[in-house]
């Protein structure tokens, strides 16, 4: 466990212990601030003099309840005591009435995201003591919700307010986000303030380090209940609580399993050395050994999967897995989040066990298209088989943009036996960009799994998906090799027959609302001029909406056994504003719903524009979504 030797000399100098006094009780700083000149410089280095189990915790219940045989608890426990000051963090804490001997789980919630109930609910169903702390000072739970503007009231003391509760005290310092309490956070940037612990640039001060700090503390929490086995912990988050996951995992070896999702393997380019030496993601992967699994779907903005098979290459633990959705950003279906709960059940339960990852190979046959192998666990029977492809994206050393990341189309590849192997063929459309490749297998589970994902819904699965990492095929190799280009330019972009949903997607399987980004792709990309076509038959009368990016136009439709064919052209697309689209060129993404709302634009005070209605009977079916030219 990083953190408890003392700092070598003179590398850190500490000042004197400073105290607080709590009647007759005096309190020494958990960190006294640094003096001199002289900061961390590493990993190590930053977590020396820290030791989670030293403090007492100094455990407040602030309500409980039960719920479905479930012990429920939004308490505060000690962080630290900090430039004098005592921080609390506050959390939810859950396990199964009677439970004993149980593993525990520490879940870390993203940027925008609370500590939630339905977490520990969830996994206290399933035979886990879990925690879901509040670093940000949000709070879900029945009768305890501390919503941004409530944090507020926290800070200013605002007891008279009906609103008002206790939540996380960072005291002197500010781990706050969204709202940070000085305005300014420090995740980005490493300041030096009055309110960050070292008078001198250090990571210490970095908010990164103080919510893995008081995740570390979660983790001494969990070991003193009565109903945990302090020898079973794992930790998970999304999203910054991703990044906090990896960050808390590669400090404190009391981790026996770790699953982030969209998050932990991108913060690898900032411009600040000592950011990139300490509380970046590399560090923390290089020194992080317990068993992982990455949630890592392929479009996401935060946890990037052109860097996935790095940040696996660089961690210590040879006990890994990757699920990576097609086409998916910062939000995820049942069969990938199950993972998170497989994995578990697998390393701290011992009641399940993952099939090997799934491995991939390209070739490059002279002349022809580009050719993926897939090679499976052939100890456990593969329900389905997908490759994976793109050649948009950016190549090495060129800068990731977000709305390229966002919007690459992934073209989906049958697979075949072909000669006693599992073989896909690429259809490329150029030998002048990359190509990225990726394979993913679906195992069914058995049983079905319930829990919550990402964003605490409830969800039910049977089955579940593992990826390959994904392989990278340089331009210049597709040139040499005299790769065919069989892939050309349509006007047809979807004729909806076979597998063309692998080449779509939804959040919401139980909805038949489905989108695609194959507009952002050379081969489907929009003339410069020219009509939107599509027929649909919809069994009952309705209203369809057609989104193009923040645009969309809605359609009315009779009812009935007749297709309707429309002709669309930009004016009949408008913004939140009613502003008409100016250009088919540019467009990226296309959705069929049955219902759409505009967002206005980041602090207008414009309200959401709502296109189409609930829909009634059966699914639509389409027909022949084309481009026809003037």
């Amino acid at each position: 466990m990083i953190g408890v030797k003392l700092p070598p000399i003179p590398l850190i100098l500490f000042a004197s212990i400073l105290s607080i006094s709590y009647g007759d009780l005096k309190l020494p700083d958990t960190l006294p601030a640094l003096k001199g000149s002289v900061a961390p410089t590493s990993l190590e280095d930053m977590w020396i003099g820290f030791d989670p189990k030293a403090e007492p915790l100094d455990v407040e219940i602030l309500k409980e309840w039960e719920e479905d045989g479930v012990k429920l608890k939004v308490l505060r426990y000690r962080i630290g005591v900090f430039k004098g000051q005592k921080a609390m963090m506050a959390a939810v804490y859950g396990y199964p009435k009677n439970g004993k001997s149980l593993p525990g789980l520490v879940q870390i919630h993203g940027g925008g995201q609370y500590a939630d109930y339905r977490a520990p609910l969830s996994n206290a169903k399933r035979g886990y003591a879990s925690i879901s702390i509040s670093w940000a000072g949000r709070i879900f739970a029945p009768g305890y919700t501390v919503r941004p503007n409530d944090v507020n009231l926290f800070w200013e003391g605002n007891r008279d307010h009906p609103s008002y509760k206790l939540t996380t005290d960072w005291g002197a310092l500010d781990g706050y986000h969204a709202p940070s309490r000085n305005g300014k956070d420090a995740f980005r940037e490493i300041p030096v303030a009055d309110w960050t612990l070292d008078p001198i640039e250090s990571p210490r001060n970095s908010s990164w380090f103080l919510a893995a700090l008081g995740a570390r503390r979660a983790l001494t929490f969990l070991e003193q209940q009565p109903q945990v086995n302090g020898s079973m912990l794992g930790v998970y988050g999304h999203s910054m609580g991703g990044k906090l996951t990896v960050l808390t995992a590669g400090s404190d070896n009391r981790v026996k399993a770790s699953a982030p999702s969209c998050g932990g393997i991108s913060d690898r380019y900032s411009k600040n050395p000592l950011h990139l030496n300490t509380v970046s993601d590399p560090p923390s992967l290089k020194n992080l050994k317990c068993p992982i699994i990455f949630l890592s779907p392929s479009n996401d903005f935060h946890g990037r999967i052109n860097d996935l098979k790095t940040a696996v290459q660089e961690i210590k633990s040879k006990d890994w897995r990757v699920t990576c959705s097609p086409h998916g950003n910062h939000q995820d279906t049942a069969p990938y989040e199950v993972a998170t709960q497989l994995w578990f059940d697998q390393h701290l339960k011992g009641t399940y066990s993952m099939p090997k990852t799934p491995t991939l190979e390209v070739s490059l046959p002279e002349g022809k298209s580009p050719l993926a192998r897939i090679s499976v666990d052939e100890t456990r029977e593969v329900d389905s088989l997908d490759i994976f492809y793109t050649q948009h994206g950016k190549g090495v050393g060129e800068k990731l943009d977000l709305e390229n990341t966002k919007h690459r189309f992934w073209h989906h590849a049958p697979v075949s036996m072909h000669d006693g192997q599992l073989e896909a063929s690429l259809q490329i459309y150029s030998v002048d960009k990359p190509l990225w490749v990726y394979a993913n297998a679906s195992y069914k589970i058995g049983n079905s799994v319930s829990a919550v994902g990402y964003y605490y819904s409830e969800y039910s699965t049977k089955s579940f998906t593992l990826s390959s990492l994904m392989e990278t095929v340089a331009a210049a190799e597709l040139h040499d090799a005299g790769s065919a280009t069989s892939l050309k330019k349509s006007l047809v972009i979807e004729d909806f027959k076979g597998a063309w949903k692998k080449e779509w997607f939804s959040y919401n399987p139980d909805k038949w609302g489905i989108k695609t980004n194959k507009l952002y792709s050379q081969a489907w990309s929009p003339p410069l001029k020219g009509k939107l076509c599509l027929g649909v038959r919809s069994q009952s009368e309705n209203k369809l909406t057609i989104g193009l990016d923040r645009f969309a136009t809605e359609l009315a439709l009779s009812g009935g056994d007749a297709w309707q064919e429309f002709e669309l052209t930009v004016d009949d697309f408008k913004d939140v504003e009613l502003t008409p689209l100016k250009s088919w060129r540019g467009v990226k993404q296309l959705r069929l719903d049955h219902s759409e709302n505009l967002r206005p634009p980041r602090n207008s005070k414009m309200k959401p524009l709502r296109l189409g209605a609930e829909w009634q009977g059966n699914a639509p079916e389409f027909r022949n979504l084309r481009w026809e030219l003037n």
